[in-house]
Protein backbone atom coordinates (compact mmCIF):
# COMPACT_ATOMS: atom_id res chain seq x y z
CA UNK A 1 0.00 0.00 0.00
CA UNK A 2 1.83 2.85 -1.22
CA UNK A 3 0.29 5.89 1.32
CA UNK A 4 1.92 6.80 4.20
CA UNK A 5 -0.07 7.52 7.16
CA UNK A 6 0.40 11.26 6.96
CA UNK A 7 -2.14 11.22 4.18
CA UNK A 8 -4.89 11.47 6.55
CA UNK A 9 -7.47 14.55 6.24
CA UNK A 10 -7.85 16.91 8.57
CA UNK A 11 -10.91 16.50 10.79
CA UNK A 12 -14.07 17.20 8.74
CA UNK A 13 -16.33 19.75 10.02
CA UNK A 14 -19.95 21.28 9.61
CA UNK A 15 -19.37 22.46 6.03
CA UNK A 16 -18.29 20.69 2.49
CA UNK A 17 -14.27 19.96 2.50
CA UNK A 18 -12.29 22.61 2.59
CA UNK A 19 -11.70 24.23 -0.76
CA UNK A 20 -14.18 22.56 -2.11
CA UNK A 21 -16.13 24.65 -4.80
CA UNK A 22 -19.44 22.57 -4.32
CA UNK A 23 -22.39 23.93 -1.96
CA UNK A 24 -24.00 22.19 0.87
CA UNK A 25 -27.44 23.05 0.14
CA UNK A 26 -28.45 19.24 1.04
CA UNK A 27 -30.34 19.31 4.24
CA UNK A 28 -30.81 15.80 6.81
CA UNK A 29 -34.16 15.16 5.43
CA UNK A 30 -32.78 14.85 1.73
CA UNK A 31 -30.13 12.44 3.08
CA UNK A 32 -32.33 10.45 4.66
CA UNK A 33 -34.69 9.86 1.88
CA UNK A 34 -31.98 9.34 -0.78
CA UNK A 35 -31.16 6.67 1.74
CA UNK A 36 -34.15 5.11 1.60
CA UNK A 37 -35.01 5.43 -1.80
CA UNK A 38 -32.82 6.93 -4.04
CA UNK A 39 -31.75 3.25 -5.39
CA UNK A 40 -35.26 1.82 -5.63
CA UNK A 41 -35.35 2.18 -9.72
CA UNK A 42 -35.04 -0.22 -12.81
CA UNK A 43 -33.00 -3.42 -10.82
CA UNK A 44 -35.52 -3.68 -8.52
CA UNK A 45 -38.77 -3.14 -10.07
CA UNK A 46 -37.73 -4.00 -13.50
CA UNK A 47 -34.53 -6.17 -13.01
CA UNK A 48 -35.73 -8.30 -10.65
CA UNK A 49 -38.37 -10.26 -13.25
CA UNK A 50 -35.71 -11.87 -14.84
CA UNK A 51 -34.27 -12.90 -11.98
CA UNK A 52 -37.28 -14.47 -10.98
CA UNK A 53 -37.86 -15.95 -13.77
CA UNK A 54 -34.16 -17.58 -13.71
CA UNK A 55 -33.87 -18.20 -10.05
CA UNK A 56 -37.52 -19.06 -8.83
CA UNK A 57 -38.18 -19.21 -5.23
CA UNK A 58 -34.35 -19.10 -4.34
CA UNK A 59 -34.50 -15.56 -5.35
CA UNK A 60 -35.17 -14.91 -1.66
CA UNK A 61 -31.49 -16.64 -0.97
CA UNK A 62 -30.07 -14.34 -3.69
CA UNK A 63 -30.96 -10.52 -2.27
CA UNK A 64 -30.75 -12.01 1.59
CA UNK A 65 -26.73 -13.12 0.45
CA UNK A 66 -26.02 -9.82 -1.82
CA UNK A 67 -27.95 -7.92 0.66
CA UNK A 68 -25.79 -9.36 3.70
CA UNK A 69 -22.64 -8.60 1.46
CA UNK A 70 -23.67 -4.91 0.67
CA UNK A 71 -24.63 -4.49 4.44
CA UNK A 72 -21.35 -4.79 5.29
CA UNK A 73 -20.04 -3.05 2.18
CA UNK A 74 -21.61 0.29 3.21
CA UNK A 75 -20.96 -0.34 6.61
CA UNK A 76 -17.29 0.03 5.50
CA UNK A 77 -17.92 2.80 3.73
CA UNK A 78 -19.98 4.28 6.49
CA UNK A 79 -16.79 4.06 8.46
CA UNK A 80 -14.58 5.95 5.74
CA UNK A 81 -16.93 8.68 4.74
CA UNK A 82 -17.84 9.42 8.32
CA UNK A 83 -14.36 10.22 9.63
CA UNK A 84 -13.30 12.02 6.28
CA UNK A 85 -16.70 13.19 4.36
CA UNK A 86 -15.54 13.99 0.60
CA UNK A 87 -17.70 14.15 -2.79
CA UNK A 88 -15.23 11.74 -4.38
CA UNK A 89 -16.58 8.77 -1.59
CA UNK A 90 -15.04 5.51 -2.30
CA UNK A 91 -12.54 7.04 -5.01
CA UNK A 92 -10.97 9.07 -2.16
CA UNK A 93 -10.20 6.67 0.20
CA UNK A 94 -8.57 4.19 -2.53
CA UNK A 95 -6.36 7.23 -3.00
CA UNK A 96 -5.60 7.90 0.13
CA UNK A 97 -5.39 3.80 1.43
CA UNK A 98 -4.20 2.48 -1.63
CA UNK A 99 -2.68 4.87 -4.08
CA UNK A 100 -3.55 7.12 -6.84
CA UNK A 101 -4.09 4.76 -9.47
CA UNK A 102 -6.71 2.95 -6.88
CA UNK A 103 -8.29 6.14 -6.76
CA UNK A 104 -8.33 7.11 -10.43
CA UNK A 105 -9.67 3.25 -11.01
CA UNK A 106 -12.74 2.56 -8.44
CA UNK A 107 -13.88 6.17 -9.49
CA UNK A 108 -13.97 6.11 -13.14
CA UNK A 109 -15.59 2.54 -13.03
CA UNK A 110 -18.03 3.98 -10.75
CA UNK A 111 -18.17 6.65 -13.12
CA UNK A 112 -19.44 4.33 -15.99
CA UNK A 113 -22.07 2.56 -13.54
CA UNK A 114 -23.69 5.47 -12.77
CA UNK A 115 -23.76 6.53 -17.13
CA UNK A 116 -24.86 3.08 -17.59
CA UNK A 117 -27.30 3.40 -14.68
CA UNK A 118 -29.15 6.38 -16.31
CA UNK A 119 -29.34 4.96 -19.36
CA UNK A 120 -31.02 1.87 -18.19
CA UNK A 121 -33.43 3.99 -16.35
CA UNK A 122 -34.20 6.38 -19.24
CA UNK A 123 -34.59 3.34 -21.74
CA UNK A 124 -37.18 1.22 -18.47
CA UNK A 125 -39.23 4.27 -18.07
CA UNK A 126 -39.31 4.77 -22.10
CA UNK A 127 -40.30 1.36 -22.16
CA UNK A 128 -43.15 2.62 -19.92
CA UNK A 129 -44.25 5.26 -22.03
CA UNK A 130 -44.30 3.85 -25.38
CA UNK A 131 -47.10 1.24 -23.60
CA UNK A 132 -48.87 4.08 -22.60
CA UNK A 133 -48.71 5.74 -25.74
CA UNK A 134 -48.16 3.15 -28.85
CA UNK A 135 -46.55 3.88 -31.94
CA UNK A 136 -44.41 6.35 -30.47
CA UNK A 137 -40.68 5.83 -30.44
CA UNK A 138 -38.38 4.54 -27.40
CA UNK A 139 -35.79 6.91 -28.33
CA UNK A 140 -37.84 9.83 -28.48
CA UNK A 141 -38.72 9.52 -24.75
CA UNK A 142 -34.91 8.79 -23.97
CA UNK A 143 -34.12 11.56 -25.46
CA UNK A 144 -36.80 13.77 -23.28
CA UNK A 145 -36.07 12.02 -20.32
CA UNK A 146 -32.11 12.94 -20.49
CA UNK A 147 -33.37 16.75 -22.06
CA UNK A 148 -35.46 16.95 -18.58
CA UNK A 149 -32.82 15.41 -15.85
CA UNK A 150 -29.41 16.81 -17.18
CA UNK A 151 -31.55 20.72 -17.33
CA UNK A 152 -32.27 19.86 -13.64
CA UNK A 153 -29.11 18.75 -12.54
CA UNK A 154 -27.63 21.70 -13.90
CA UNK A 155 -29.31 23.99 -11.24
CA UNK A 156 -28.60 24.32 -7.68
CA UNK A 157 -27.89 21.32 -5.79
CA UNK A 158 -30.95 21.74 -3.13
CA UNK A 159 -33.17 21.22 -6.08
CA UNK A 160 -31.69 17.78 -6.87
CA UNK A 161 -32.33 17.60 -3.07
CA UNK A 162 -35.68 18.54 -2.97
CA UNK A 163 -36.83 16.32 -5.62
CA UNK A 164 -35.17 13.15 -4.66
CA UNK A 165 -37.08 13.75 -1.50
CA UNK A 166 -40.61 13.52 -2.64
CA UNK A 167 -39.95 10.64 -5.55
CA UNK A 168 -38.42 9.09 -2.90
CA UNK A 169 -41.04 9.22 -0.53
CA UNK A 170 -43.72 8.42 -2.93
CA UNK A 171 -41.33 5.25 -4.02
CA UNK A 172 -41.64 4.34 -0.38
CA UNK A 173 -44.95 4.56 0.33
CA UNK A 174 -45.86 2.32 -3.03
CA UNK A 175 -43.13 0.15 -1.86
CA UNK A 176 -44.86 -0.14 1.75
CA UNK A 177 -48.97 -0.63 0.56
CA UNK A 178 -47.68 -3.25 -1.62
CA UNK A 179 -45.71 -5.20 1.59
CA UNK A 180 -49.31 -4.68 3.71
CA UNK A 181 -51.52 -5.89 1.18
CA UNK A 182 -48.97 -8.50 0.41
CA UNK A 183 -48.89 -9.45 4.14
CA UNK A 184 -52.56 -9.80 4.25
CA UNK A 185 -52.87 -11.62 1.47
CA UNK A 186 -50.80 -14.35 2.86
CA UNK A 187 -52.83 -14.64 6.59
CA UNK A 188 -55.61 -14.57 4.07
CA UNK A 189 -56.97 -11.43 5.42
CA UNK A 190 -57.51 -9.63 2.11
CA UNK A 191 -61.25 -10.04 0.49
CA UNK A 192 -61.62 -11.79 -2.40
CA UNK A 193 -58.42 -13.63 -1.53
CA UNK A 194 -57.12 -16.99 0.38
CA UNK A 195 -53.90 -17.57 1.70
CA UNK A 196 -51.03 -19.55 -0.56
CA UNK A 197 -49.30 -21.18 2.44
CA UNK A 198 -46.13 -22.35 1.03
CA UNK A 199 -47.87 -23.65 -1.95
CA UNK A 200 -45.31 -21.42 -4.38
CA UNK A 201 -42.28 -21.72 -2.50
CA UNK A 202 -42.27 -26.00 -3.16
CA UNK A 203 -44.58 -26.89 -6.45
CA UNK A 204 -43.23 -26.42 -10.09
CA UNK A 205 -38.98 -26.98 -9.16
CA UNK A 206 -39.30 -26.38 -5.62
CA UNK A 207 -36.99 -23.85 -4.23
CA UNK A 208 -33.80 -24.33 -6.58
CA UNK A 209 -35.86 -25.14 -10.16
CA UNK A 210 -33.15 -24.00 -12.72
CA UNK A 211 -30.41 -25.28 -10.26
CA UNK A 212 -27.70 -23.10 -9.30
CA UNK A 213 -27.49 -21.76 -12.50
CA UNK A 214 -30.76 -19.65 -12.08
CA UNK A 215 -29.66 -18.68 -8.51
CA UNK A 216 -26.58 -17.29 -10.12
CA UNK A 217 -28.51 -15.27 -12.69
CA UNK A 218 -30.96 -14.17 -9.62
CA UNK A 219 -27.77 -13.15 -7.45
CA UNK A 220 -26.32 -11.09 -10.49
CA UNK A 221 -29.68 -9.50 -10.49
CA UNK A 222 -30.23 -8.51 -6.96
CA UNK A 223 -26.13 -6.88 -7.14
CA UNK A 224 -27.32 -4.71 -9.98
CA UNK A 225 -30.75 -3.60 -7.86
CA UNK A 226 -27.98 -2.80 -4.81
CA UNK A 227 -25.96 -1.20 -7.30
CA UNK A 228 -26.11 2.82 -6.12
CA UNK A 229 -26.57 2.94 -2.62
CA UNK A 230 -22.98 4.16 -2.38
CA UNK A 231 -24.17 7.63 -3.49
CA UNK A 232 -25.41 8.70 -0.32
CA UNK A 233 -21.91 8.89 1.04
CA UNK A 234 -21.22 11.44 -2.19
CA UNK A 235 -24.48 13.19 -1.52
CA UNK A 236 -23.39 13.68 2.00
CA UNK A 237 -20.07 15.61 0.99
CA UNK A 238 -22.75 18.58 0.33
CA UNK A 239 -24.90 18.53 3.18
CA UNK A 240 -24.34 20.63 6.53
CA UNK A 241 -23.57 18.11 8.75
CA UNK A 242 -21.98 15.46 6.54
CA UNK A 243 -20.60 13.29 9.79
CA UNK A 244 -24.32 13.10 10.93
CA UNK A 245 -25.61 12.31 8.05
CA UNK A 246 -23.47 9.36 6.69
CA UNK A 247 -23.91 7.72 10.25
CA UNK A 248 -27.32 8.00 10.27
CA UNK A 249 -28.07 6.99 6.50
CA UNK A 250 -25.39 3.47 7.11
CA UNK A 251 -27.40 2.81 10.28
CA UNK A 252 -30.73 2.75 8.52
CA UNK A 253 -28.97 0.28 5.67
CA UNK A 254 -29.90 -3.15 7.47
CA UNK A 255 -33.60 -2.80 7.63
CA UNK A 256 -33.86 -1.05 4.16
CA UNK A 257 -32.21 -4.13 2.38
CA UNK A 258 -34.09 -6.32 4.84
CA UNK A 259 -37.88 -4.90 4.33
CA UNK A 260 -37.59 -3.54 1.08
CA UNK A 261 -35.86 -6.11 -1.50
CA UNK A 262 -35.63 -9.26 0.98
CA UNK A 263 -38.82 -8.68 2.13
CA UNK A 264 -40.92 -7.95 -1.39
CA UNK A 265 -39.06 -10.28 -3.56
CA UNK A 266 -40.28 -12.91 -0.20
CA UNK A 267 -43.84 -12.02 -0.42
CA UNK A 268 -43.69 -12.33 -4.78
CA UNK A 269 -43.17 -15.70 -4.79
CA UNK A 270 -44.99 -16.88 -2.43
CA UNK A 271 -48.10 -15.16 -4.13
CA UNK A 272 -46.84 -16.15 -6.92
CA UNK A 273 -45.88 -18.58 -8.92
CA UNK A 274 -42.25 -18.18 -9.87
CA UNK A 275 -43.34 -19.28 -13.91
CA UNK A 276 -46.48 -16.87 -14.53
CA UNK A 277 -45.42 -15.58 -17.70
CA UNK A 278 -46.69 -11.52 -16.07
CA UNK A 279 -43.56 -11.87 -14.10
CA UNK A 280 -41.48 -10.69 -17.19
CA UNK A 281 -44.48 -9.35 -19.56
CA UNK A 282 -45.70 -6.79 -17.39
CA UNK A 283 -43.05 -6.61 -14.24
CA UNK A 284 -43.04 -8.93 -11.17
CA UNK A 285 -45.25 -6.45 -8.69
CA UNK A 286 -47.85 -5.28 -11.17
CA UNK A 287 -48.35 -8.60 -12.11
CA UNK A 288 -48.70 -9.78 -8.36
CA UNK A 289 -50.99 -6.75 -7.32
CA UNK A 290 -53.06 -8.20 -10.50
CA UNK A 291 -53.33 -11.93 -9.18
CA UNK A 292 -55.15 -10.46 -5.90
CA UNK A 293 -57.56 -8.32 -7.97
CA UNK A 294 -56.10 -5.01 -7.25
CA UNK A 295 -57.87 -2.79 -9.70
CA UNK A 296 -56.10 -0.81 -11.97
CA UNK A 297 -52.98 -2.67 -10.51
CA UNK A 298 -51.07 -2.86 -13.65
CA UNK A 299 -51.96 1.02 -14.24
CA UNK A 300 -50.90 2.05 -10.64
CA UNK A 301 -47.49 -0.18 -10.51
CA UNK A 302 -46.50 1.65 -14.10
CA UNK A 303 -46.67 4.86 -12.44
CA UNK A 304 -44.87 4.33 -9.22
CA UNK A 305 -42.24 2.30 -11.54
CA UNK A 306 -41.74 5.39 -14.35
CA UNK A 307 -41.54 7.57 -11.43
CA UNK A 308 -38.99 5.20 -9.38
CA UNK A 309 -36.97 5.43 -12.67
CA UNK A 310 -36.97 9.05 -13.27
CA UNK A 311 -35.79 9.70 -9.81
CA UNK A 312 -33.15 6.82 -9.80
CA UNK A 313 -31.76 7.95 -13.18
CA UNK A 314 -32.01 11.95 -12.04
CA UNK A 315 -29.82 10.25 -9.09
CA UNK A 316 -27.46 8.82 -10.94
CA UNK A 317 -26.95 11.74 -13.03
CA UNK A 318 -26.27 13.44 -9.77
CA UNK A 319 -23.62 11.00 -8.58
CA UNK A 320 -21.86 10.43 -11.61
CA UNK A 321 -21.06 14.46 -11.89
CA UNK A 322 -19.74 14.95 -8.33
CA UNK A 323 -17.49 11.74 -8.98
CA UNK A 324 -15.93 12.98 -11.84
CA UNK A 325 -15.62 16.51 -10.73
CA UNK A 326 -13.72 14.96 -7.36
CA UNK A 327 -11.63 12.88 -9.92
CA UNK A 328 -10.61 15.81 -11.83
CA UNK A 329 -10.27 18.34 -8.69
CA UNK A 330 -7.11 15.28 -7.98
CA UNK A 331 -5.88 15.71 -10.92
CA UNK A 332 -7.54 12.42 -12.52
CA UNK A 333 -9.35 13.66 -15.08
CA UNK A 334 -9.59 16.43 -17.62
CA UNK A 335 -9.17 19.47 -16.31
CA UNK A 336 -11.83 21.20 -18.64
CA UNK A 337 -14.54 19.18 -16.58
CA UNK A 338 -13.24 21.16 -13.22
CA UNK A 339 -15.21 24.38 -12.99
CA UNK A 340 -18.26 24.33 -10.66
CA UNK A 341 -20.63 27.53 -11.25
CA UNK A 342 -22.98 28.47 -8.29
CA UNK A 343 -22.14 25.34 -6.58
CA UNK A 344 -23.07 23.18 -9.29
CA UNK A 345 -20.02 21.48 -11.67
CA UNK A 346 -22.13 22.05 -14.71
CA UNK A 347 -19.67 20.79 -16.87
CA UNK A 348 -19.16 17.44 -15.15
CA UNK A 349 -23.26 17.26 -15.36
CA UNK A 350 -23.06 17.53 -19.06
CA UNK A 351 -19.98 15.39 -19.36
CA UNK A 352 -22.16 12.50 -17.55
CA UNK A 353 -25.67 12.72 -19.28
CA UNK A 354 -23.29 12.77 -22.38
CA UNK A 355 -23.69 8.72 -22.16
CA UNK A 356 -27.08 9.13 -21.82
CA UNK A 357 -27.48 10.75 -25.19
CA UNK A 358 -25.78 8.19 -26.76
CA UNK A 359 -28.29 6.11 -26.07
CA UNK A 360 -30.77 7.69 -27.79
CA UNK A 361 -29.15 6.10 -30.84
CA UNK A 362 -28.09 2.55 -29.17
CA UNK A 363 -32.04 2.47 -28.60
CA UNK A 364 -32.96 3.42 -31.43
CA UNK A 365 -30.54 0.68 -33.01
CA UNK A 366 -30.95 -2.17 -30.58
CA UNK A 367 -34.17 -1.44 -28.88
CA UNK A 368 -35.17 -4.88 -27.91
CA UNK A 369 -31.62 -6.11 -26.71
CA UNK A 370 -30.08 -2.82 -25.15
CA UNK A 371 -31.19 -2.68 -21.95
CA UNK A 372 -30.76 -6.66 -21.05
CA UNK A 373 -27.13 -5.88 -22.19
CA UNK A 374 -26.41 -2.64 -20.38
CA UNK A 375 -28.21 -4.28 -16.97
CA UNK A 376 -25.96 -7.75 -16.73
CA UNK A 377 -22.85 -5.07 -17.66
CA UNK A 378 -23.61 -3.59 -14.60
CA UNK A 379 -23.00 -5.82 -12.00
CA UNK A 380 -19.60 -7.11 -12.36
CA UNK A 381 -18.67 -3.32 -12.00
CA UNK A 382 -20.64 -3.34 -9.04
CA UNK A 383 -18.60 -5.53 -7.65
CA UNK A 384 -15.06 -4.77 -8.66
CA UNK A 385 -16.05 -1.03 -6.65
CA UNK A 386 -17.19 -3.29 -3.73
CA UNK A 387 -13.70 -4.81 -3.11
CA UNK A 388 -12.09 -1.20 -3.29
CA UNK A 389 -13.89 -0.56 -0.32
CA UNK A 390 -12.98 -3.40 1.61
CA UNK A 391 -9.62 -3.24 0.91
CA UNK A 392 -9.43 0.40 1.31
CA UNK A 393 -11.59 0.19 5.02
CA UNK A 394 -9.16 -2.32 6.04
CA UNK A 395 -6.14 -0.67 5.30
CA UNK A 396 -7.59 3.00 6.69
CA UNK A 397 -9.40 1.29 9.69
CA UNK A 398 -5.59 0.51 10.92
CA UNK A 399 -4.40 4.29 10.57
CA UNK A 400 -6.98 5.81 11.86
CA UNK A 401 -6.78 3.59 15.08
CA UNK A 402 -3.07 5.09 15.14
CA UNK A 403 -3.93 8.32 14.49
CA UNK A 404 -7.29 9.60 15.52
CA UNK A 405 -9.47 6.93 16.84
CA UNK A 406 -12.13 9.84 17.82
CA UNK A 407 -13.05 9.79 14.20
CA UNK A 408 -14.22 6.38 14.07
CA UNK A 409 -17.67 7.67 14.24
CA UNK A 410 -19.05 4.63 12.88
CA UNK A 411 -17.09 1.01 13.32
CA UNK A 412 -17.45 -2.07 11.09
CA UNK A 413 -18.59 -4.78 12.55
CA UNK A 414 -16.05 -7.58 13.28
CA UNK A 415 -13.00 -5.98 11.95
CA UNK A 416 -11.20 -7.36 10.44
CA UNK A 417 -12.88 -10.70 10.01
CA UNK A 418 -16.15 -9.48 8.72
CA UNK A 419 -14.08 -7.25 5.84
CA UNK A 420 -12.47 -10.20 4.55
CA UNK A 421 -15.55 -12.16 4.60
CA UNK A 422 -16.96 -9.03 1.90
CA UNK A 423 -13.96 -9.67 0.24
CA UNK A 424 -14.71 -13.24 -0.17
CA UNK A 425 -18.24 -12.68 -1.09
CA UNK A 426 -17.08 -10.29 -3.74
CA UNK A 427 -13.89 -12.68 -5.45
CA UNK A 428 -16.95 -15.69 -4.84
CA UNK A 429 -19.39 -13.89 -6.84
CA UNK A 430 -16.80 -12.71 -9.76
CA UNK A 431 -15.77 -16.52 -9.71
CA UNK A 432 -19.65 -17.91 -10.09
CA UNK A 433 -19.88 -15.21 -13.11
CA UNK A 434 -16.71 -16.57 -14.88
CA UNK A 435 -18.40 -20.19 -14.61
CA UNK A 436 -21.43 -19.18 -15.87
CA UNK A 437 -22.21 -19.10 -19.51
CA UNK A 438 -24.68 -16.23 -19.71
CA UNK A 439 -22.27 -14.22 -17.32
CA UNK A 440 -19.33 -15.07 -18.63
CA UNK A 441 -18.86 -11.96 -20.99
CA UNK A 442 -19.47 -9.42 -18.31
CA UNK A 443 -16.66 -10.88 -16.49
CA UNK A 444 -14.18 -10.42 -19.33
CA UNK A 445 -15.68 -6.76 -20.46
CA UNK A 446 -15.08 -6.00 -16.57
CA UNK A 447 -11.84 -7.53 -15.93
CA UNK A 448 -10.56 -5.58 -19.10
CA UNK A 449 -12.19 -2.22 -18.11
CA UNK A 450 -10.44 -2.85 -14.57
CA UNK A 451 -7.44 -3.78 -16.10
CA UNK A 452 -7.27 -0.56 -19.01
CA UNK A 453 -8.75 2.00 -15.97
CA UNK A 454 -5.46 0.94 -13.42
CA UNK A 455 -2.98 0.76 -16.02
CA UNK A 456 -4.05 4.77 -16.80
CA UNK A 457 -4.49 5.41 -13.52
CA UNK A 458 -0.91 3.82 -12.70
CA UNK A 459 0.71 5.79 -15.95
CA UNK A 460 -1.30 9.24 -14.56
CA UNK A 461 0.19 8.86 -11.00
CA UNK A 462 3.75 8.19 -12.02
CA UNK A 463 3.75 11.31 -14.24
CA UNK A 464 2.04 13.46 -11.51
CA UNK A 465 4.86 11.98 -9.22
CA UNK A 466 7.46 12.85 -11.98
CA UNK A 467 6.20 16.77 -11.93
CA UNK A 468 6.01 16.84 -8.53
CA UNK A 469 10.20 15.38 -8.12
CA UNK A 470 11.04 18.11 -11.42
CA UNK A 471 9.86 20.94 -9.39
CA UNK A 472 10.95 20.32 -5.87
CA UNK A 473 14.91 19.83 -7.40
CA UNK A 474 14.42 23.17 -9.10
CA UNK A 475 16.52 25.91 -7.03
CA UNK A 476 14.18 28.62 -5.08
Amino acid sequence: MSQSSSTLAPPPGRQAPAGSPLGNGLKQRHLSMIALGGVIGAGLFVGSGAGIAAAGPSIVLAYAASGLLVMFVMRMLGEMSAANPASGSFSVHADRAIGPWAGFTAGWMFWILLCVGVAIEAIGAAHIMTGWFPGTPSWMWVLVFMAVFCGSNLGAVSRFGEFEFWFAALKIGAIALFLGLGTLAVLGLLPGTSSPGAANLVHDGGLLPNGVDGLLVGLLASVVAYGGLETVTIAAAESDDPVKGVAKAVKTTMWRIAVVYVGSMLMIVTLLPWNDPAVTAVGPYAATLDHLGIPAAGEIMNVVILIALLSAMNANIYGSSRMAHSLVARGQGPRALGKATGGVPRRAVLASCGFGFVTVLLSYWYPDTLFAWLLNMVGGVILIVWGFIAVSQFVLRRRLEREAPERLVVKMWGFPYLTWVALAGVAGVLVLMALGEDTRVQVLFTGGLTVALAATGYAVQRRAAARAGSQSSVPM
